[in-house]
């Protein structure tokens, strides 16, 4: 005789939690499966999104915590926007990865959620590191493109505050490039923080809450002490996202931690209408693009924030190239990647890029050349994962900010202006402690 699943009496804090999503509103209709990414993914037959509500309502949730299933979720949100009942799917995963032990949580997210508690970012970097690259980098794209140019950090009274991420700073230097032109182009008087610079949340991803809100609070700290107008929500879409709930309950703490941001499709399309930026289309002729909504950046923002962010990309991207295909379906129907929720750092490649399939299909079907993101996990999934698995159709994948920075005309600085930046240069990284080689340091005006 098949065993009998008996309901079990769970913990108060854990049944106090559960409730708050009435899951015997759960009419099993399996709209939430039919969304879901993981249905049907090799290895996990006999599991859905419809079964794990159903364990849950008969208080097996110690055994999908002990699954696999919640670390396979993107968070993507297929299943919540669709929910006749309105159930917060992702939330409930989110919460099953909570309840696990912190050294049990699969592959190294914890240990990079841990590092950016305890160094101010996933890759434990040390700040001299950060800060000789900064300078560097710095300097090194100034005497090649951009005559002035130098990395701002823990700038006074700046205009935006920006936050890189550990990738990028250890080793895809030059995704940081493409923003920095763009300030430059601006003329933004922008920054970067010194410490506690980490733009992704892994605390989303492993769903430590506290770590959500400490990173949160850091950014929050970050825009008083220096007294800047905006911050740039991190263009990681976890990270964004992750952002948004932390400052939301910082916030509830206190209004003091209420901070003026702008996310980065707004940024872009600011700028560009209010001529501060100028753009030559025909650097990208004869090439198609399409866009790819991030479900952090999209449908999940959409749901809990009241504005997902589809149309801004998409009017930045059409400033910059003459040809423009959307993939279908697109906006809140969007499929997902296979990236989201930790899926691209941790040890599941072959369930991602299952996960990914039905994105890789719209991808060839658009008959675009290149795909443009807005989620630095969303771009080395589409990019690298996706083209292991699937081969018969080659594309490029950009990131939006990439495709301005590509179309930039450059208004030349003044030689006052140059001036001015690169001695605040010298005496903020005197300030830092930093030293750089001074063999290229004797700028001189280019001859008429």
């Amino acid at each position: 005789m098949a065993d009998v699943a008996k309901l079990t009496k769970l913990p108060p804090e854990v049944a106090d939690r559960l409730k708050a999503f009435n899951l015997n509103y759960c009419l099993t209709c399996g709209t939430c499966s039919g969304g879901c990414p993981i249905t049907g993914t090799p290895g996990m037959e006999g599991w859905d999104t419809r079964k794990v509500l159903r364990m849950l309502v008969y208080g097996m949730v110690q055994e999908v915590v002990d699954s696999k299933f919640p670390w396979l979720c993107t968070g993507c949100g297929r299943c919540a926007a669709a929910c006749p009942m309105d159930i917060d799917i992702p939330y409930i995963m989110g919460y099953m990865k909570h309840l696990r032990p912190r050294d049990q949580v699969p592959g190294i997210v914890h240990k990079g959620c841990q590092n950016n508690i305890d160094t101010g970012n996933n890759m434990a970097i040390p700040k001299e590191d950060y800060l000789f690259n900064m300078a560097d980098m710095g300097k090194e794209l100034a005497a090649d493109e951009l005559p002035g140019f130098f990395v701002p950090v823990d700038r006074q009274d700046a205009s935006i505050l920006f936050f890189p991420n550990s990738k990028e700073v250890f080793s895809d230097y030059e995704d940081m490039i493409w923003w920095w032109k763009i300030f430059y182009a601006a003329r933004e008087k922008w920054t970067i923080p010194s410490e506690n610079w980490e733009a992704v949340d892994w605390g989303l991803f492993t769903g430590n809450y506290d770590a959500t809100k400490l990173f949160a609070q850091r950014k929050i700290d970050m825009m008083k002490k220096f007294n800047i107008q905006r911050m740039i929500m991190p263009d990681c879409g976890g990270g964004s996202y992750g952002c948004r709930v932390g400052m939301k309950n910082c916030a509830l703490e206190s209004p003091e931690n209420k901070i003026n941001s702008i996310y980065l499709f707004e940024y872009l399309k600011e700028i560009i209408e209010q001529g501060r930026i100028k753009l030559d289309k025909s650097v990208h002729a004869g090439k198609v693009f399409t866009w790819h909504d991030s479900c952090k950046h999209g449908r999940e923002l959409e749901r809990h924030f009241g504005h997902g962010y589809f149309e801004e990309p998409r009017w930045v991207i059409q400033q910059c190239v003459d040809e423009f295909v959307d993939m279908e379906p697109n906006r809140m129907n969007n499929y997902c990647c296979g990236a989201g929720g930790g899926m691209w750092p941790m040890p599941y490649e072959a369930e991602s890029a299952w996960h990914g399939r039905k994105k890789y299909e719209q991808i060839k079907n658009s008959g675009a050349n290149v795909v443009v993101v807005g989620c630095s996990n969303c771009h080395d999934q589409i990019m690298k994962r996706l083209p292991k698995f699937y081969t018969d159709y080659k594309y490029e994948v950009k990131y939006i900010w990439e495709v301005v920075a590509d179309a930039l005309v450059i208004d030349p600085y003044t030689e006052e202006e140059i001036a001015a930046n690169m001695a605040e240069a010298a005496a903020q990284w005197e300030r830092l402690g930093i030293e750089i080689e001074d063999e290229d340091d004797d700028w001189t005006p280019p001859e008429e």
